[in-house]
């Protein structure tokens, strides 16, 4: 026998003892004198084969060793620090939300910044992927929220409320793609306010928009207009454009798009990559290309006997028509369009949708028109990618009605609670009033006298 086999017998013996003393959990100090016996049998094996050493780990004791790697002092992708200037700056926006959420009646709550995975999962569409999964931690399997509104269902259920109106400022998370200068981080803010119970058809859904409307002017972020679009319009649409059953949320996915590509891409994207024929994505432009001023649309969809057809327009159109009638009493007319290609990815919409963006002073609807989306690239060649710069940091508020979502954390036997709500972006709004006060200096410390004795 060799002696590197010699030596490989040694150290499955002493590999043994190891084990054994470790089973029977014997005294550490016993443990290490005969662990340490089989190191230096694998080193002497390592020799017998002519092995160069193998390279030290860190102890991480911090000796100030040349060799040890220099740690990166930054914070995560997608993530930020808040200076006290900043921070000055954020106070104002959170006081001023949650002054018009307080005026308008609601109530705060808070809830975990981790949920069960199986109340996240198949809430969200496509955008279920930008989950953030944890470890398994003693035999519960748990994800950082995505957004407030699934856990306000869920506590809704849990706690069997019927009628609430609730807001709550917390941070979320996300695994997107960050574009920090246009607010959009993996960890952020949002301060939604949402209405849960049955009251008047409509009156929940134009008080939420009056919300946005308020905030939104409160905090002077700009010229705004809040795009609405109706979940039960939108699939019947596609339902009389031949869309398959299990393509629709795919295809509204792609639908919700427009705002950012040209339709050539959007129906590229259907075709190409959704897998739906040519005629019906040809159909869907017909609808989803439209925008202009609510009652104005309205009628304009109402004399296309093809989509008026289906029992969910008829709905969908009821619905908005007296959703207008309430804006006029709401005084927000002048701050909605009716826009075909809204559609809000999330799975647990059921009604109105609406989301609010920055806007020139002119690009106001005043009548029915296509809707005017990014400049079509095969217009202009050095076009690679669209320009956000041009989409005013995009949604800065959004939301829309769930009414079934509380519902899927319930007993059966018990009513469904139906809800519509608002969520705004506050790292966006931060963003924008940030890049507006640039010029100015902002006052971090309140103080404003000090008293002194001489």
């Amino acid at each position: 026998m060799s002696d590197v086999e010699q030596l490989r017998l040694k150290i499955d013996e002493q590999a043994l003892v190891v084990r054994e003393l470790k089973t029977a959990k014997a005294e550490k100090a016993q443990i290490d004198e005969q662990v340490s016996l089989l190191l230096e049998l694998k080193d002497k094996l390592r020799i017998a084969r002519g092995e160069p050493e193998a390279p030290k780990k860190s102890s991480g004791s911090g000796s100030g060793s040349s060799s040890n790697k220099a740690i990166a002092v930054k914070v995560p992708k997608g993530t930020k620090d808040y200076d006290p200037e900043d921070m000055a700056v954020r106070t104002k926006i959170f006081s001023t939300i949650v002054g018009v959420f307080e005026k308008h009646g609601a109530v705060t709550i808070d809830t975990p910044v981790f949920e069960l995975k199986e109340i996240l999962v198949g809430k969200y569409g496509e955008d279920s992927k930008l989950i953030y999964d944890l470890k398994d931690q003693g035999g519960e399997e748990c994800s950082l929220r995505y957004d407030l509104t699934v856990p306000f269902a869920r506590y809704v259920a849990l706690k069997g409320i019927t009628n609430i109106k609730r807001y709550q400022l917390a941070k979320v998370y996300r695994r997107d793609q960050p574009a920090m200068s246009k607010g959009r981080m993996r960890e952020f803010f949002q301060c939604d306010y949402d209405i849960a119970g049955s009251y008047g058809e409509m009156i929940p859904d134009v008080e939420c928009v009056r919300v946005a409307v308020d905030v939104l002017t409160k905090l002077d972020v700009g010229s705004f207009l809040i795009k609405l679009n109706h979940r039960k319009i939108l699939d019947a649409i596609f339902e009389v454009s031949g869309v398959p059953a299990n393509k629709v949320r795919a295809i509204s996915s792609a639908v919700d798009k427009l705002d950012k590509l040209p339709w050539a891409d959007v129906r590229k994207e259907m075709t190409e990559e959704k897998g739906l024929d040519d005629t019906t994505a040809d159909k869907i432009g017909t609808y989803v290309q439209l925008r202009g001023a609510g009652e104005d649309l309205l009628k304009k969809l109402e004399a296309m006997p093809e989509l008026m057809a289906s029992k969910k327009a008829q709905e969908g159109m009821a619905e908005m028509a007296l959703f207008f009638k309430y804006a006029r009493i709401f005084n927000i007319l002048d701050w909605v369009s009716f826009d075909m290609s809204l559609a809000r990815g999330l799975d647990y919409y059921t009604g109105i949708i609406y989301e609010a963006v920055l806007v020139e002073e002119n690009d106001r609807p005043t009548k029915a028109q296509p809707t005017v989306v990014a400049a079509d690239k095969s217009k202009n060649k050095d076009a690679a990618e669209v320009d956000e710069s041009q989409m005013c940091f995009g949604s800065i508020a959004a939301g829309g009605r769930y009414d079934e979502l509380v519902g899927m954390f319930m007993d059966s036997k018990r009513a469904q609670v139906p809800c519509v709500g608002i969520s705004f972006g506050i790292e966006r709004i931060f963003s924008i009033l940030k890049k507006r006060l640039q010029d100015q200096t902002v006052k971090a410390n309140k103080t404003q006298v000090f008293v002194i004795s001489i």
